[in-house]
């Protein structure tokens, strides 16, 4: 394995990273190593930091691999010289200057519920068809049933952290 690049995965919004399992088992079959990162969603560069140090955990070059909201958590956070290469799966992937509201922009957006406490929801009944359309129903419905809340101020990048829409600094 020690030819192999390490490969670490990041979750989206709304989930865990358990919801990586059968990746990391085809992946470690194969004989990569593997890690997989836990967002807290609380902040994107919260979300960075905790990949940073599962990255900067890694023997050797990494391959960092984003889906949907980790697309911009591996943007943020993906700047070491250990990572060889990213990987975006239907991921967003923000330029500087641009946040995740700004790539939405005119894309029906996800049944979010009213923010409790400063903290957003997806709708339960609606997030299998909005957000985990390609899983059977069973899947959808536990990912659902345990959504991480997700904090509104995770949908924009920033050093220091801007409000909602506000612009990247990803490749600065």
């Amino acid at each position: 394995m020690a030819d192999r690049p390490a490969i670490v995965l990041v979750h989206g919004g709304f989930v865990d990273g358990s919801g990586w399992r059968p990746v990391h088992d085809l992946l470690t079959r194969d004989g990569h190593p593997v890690a997989v990162a836990q967002n807290p969603a609380l902040s994107l560069q919260g979300a960075a930091a905790a990949a940073r140090m599962i990255i900067d955990a890694q023997d050797g070059p990494v391959v960092l691999v984003g889906h949907s909201y980790g697309g911009t958590v591996i943007t943020e956070a993906g700047t070491g010289a250990n990572v060889a290469a990213p990987v975006c799966i239907a991921a967003f992937a923000s330029d500087a200057g641009e946040s995740v509201d700004t790539l939405l922009a005119g894309v029906p957006g996800p049944p979010l519920l009213p923010p409790k406490d400063g903290l957003l929801f997806l709708d339960r009944d609606k997030f299998p068809a909005s957000f985990a359309g390609d899983l059977s129903a069973d899947p959808a419905a536990f990912m659902a049933d345990s959504q991480i809340p997700r904090g509104a101020w995770t949908c924009s990048a920033g050093r220091p952290p801007s409000p909602p829409g506000g612009p990247s600094q990803a490749g600065t």
